[in-house]
């Protein structure tokens, strides 16, 4: 089957601006995934995404020259490998030769501090000459709400709670004058509402294509495709083009699906991958279809933003904080992820998980043993999602058909 266009077109778009940020001039940031990106867009400040840089230097096999870059500084190449790919490349000796031209060096580094591990990575960034690194409070709560998707879009405040909200509000407040006092950018609230409604508008086409997919027999399109569809327009989230990149991937899924198109004309198994893309080995997700015809119809990064970001209301600055207060939660904390993980393996009729399992498992546990409890077979890969060491596409690749084998098949 052909490639989406809207995967080839957002990866062209990806690479056009990311080679235009040599040209300006002024302040660059680089931010975390799950980092309120609303208020750089808003304030015309470029940034950079930290974890898709780490997953275009995997793409490209290139992960362990940049690991190795941080071993001969005495730096561990074991931890956090996805979000310390970045920091390496602040050493690259010969960043011309880098994928797509090298990492530009950042002047703003912002990130939420989850665990010892991530603080150090990123003190080590603010270390760095002309480097200041920004860091967000990882808040955590007693109380956790039922069914938090459907409560999310407008009934945040419950699903969060206030007093998360409230750190929260205070530290964008404060993240706001920083910006304001250190590249001589403006806040408008004005601006900003403008960016808060785009966002939503995306989420929407976001959402409505989620749904497509899952009803969709067989499924239309390759889960390689559908992941630069839906996560290049996220890091450019808040623009016109944006929200029409969103649009154009619902759109041409629809045409698929009316056109009965499948990615595997004899699909006998959905599957279900539970984690970080698996950058090092892409090829991996459609090689099964062949032997077991077995499609991988879901992952994470359509879904959380189907279901992650939508937040309306009266005050656009509680309304971003209650997109990332919990964002973390959303994927990783049960039960809010393991109930969600069940609700969307449901939705999309699987017959199997595949869940990529890091060192940082966080609630992988739970995850793992709602979805027995739901009935639905899980098969467990501990590796990670960039570095190879511990597992090979080879080693993954026979683990998995084995499992189909014995448990799916």
């Amino acid at each position: 089957m052909t490639r989406l266009a809207s995967a080839s077109a957002a990866t062209a778009y990806q690479k056009e601006w990311f080679a235009g940020l040599r040209a300006q001039d002024g302040p660059l940031a680089l931010v975390n995934a799950d980092a309120p990106q609303e208020i750089f867009r808003a304030m015309g400040i470029p940034y950079v995404v930290n974890q898709w840089w780490a997953s275009i230097v995997a793409a490209k096999r290139r992960t362990q020259d940049y690991l190795a870059l941080l071993r001969e500084r005495g730096y561990p190449d074991y931890v956090e490998q996805y979000s310390s790919t970045s920091l390496a490349s602040l050493f690259d000796p010969d960043p011309a030769n880098a994928p797509w031209g090298g990492l530009p060096r950042p002047s703003i580094v912002l990130a939420e501090t989850t665990g010892d591990a991530s603080r150090k990575i990123f003190d080590v960034w603010d270390a760095q000459p002309g480097i200041t690194f920004y860091p967000l409070e990882s808040a955590a709560a007693d109380d956790v709400p039922v069914r938090w998707w459907e409560l999310m879009p407008r009934r945040w405040e419950e699903a969060i709670g206030s007093d998360r909200l409230d750190l929260m509000v205070g530290e964008l407040e404060g993240l706001i004058r920083f910006l304001e006092q250190t590249t001589g950018r403006v806040f408008s609230e004005t601006r900003f509402r403008e960016v808060m409604a785009l966002v939503n508008e995306q989420q929407e086409w976001n959402r409505r294509t989620r749904d497509l997919i899952a009803a969709a027999r067989p499924c239309p399109l390759a889960v390689t495709d559908s992941i630069p569809s839906v996560m290049v327009p996220q890091w450019h989230r808040g623009t016109e083009w944006a929200r029409d990149a969103a649009r154009a991937f619902h759109d041409e899924v629809a045409a698929r699906i009316d056109a009965g198109a499948a990615v595997c004309d004899d699909e006998r198994v959905r599957l279900m991958w539970i984690g970080r893309g698996l950058w090092f080995d892409l090829d991996f997700y459609r090689r099964f279809q062949e032997s077991h015809g077995a499609v991988f119809v879901w992952s994470m990064y359509l879904a959380i933003a189907a279901d992650g970001y939508l937040r309306y209301g009266d005050d656009p600055l509680r309304a971003l904080a209650a997109r990332f207060a919990a964002f973390s939660d959303q994927l990783y904390t049960p039960p809010w992820s393991a109930e969600w993980y069940v609700k969307e393996a449901r939705n999309h009729g699987v017959d199997g998980v595949v869940h990529l399992v890091s060192d940082d498992a966080r609630g992988g546990y739970f995850t793992t043993r709602a979805l027995r409890a739901a009935g639905i077979p899980v098969l467990e890969l501990h590796a990670d999602n960039v570095d190879a060491r511990q597992a090979s596409p080879e080693t993954i690749s026979a683990v998995v058909r084995d499992w189909l084998d014995r448990e799916v098949c």
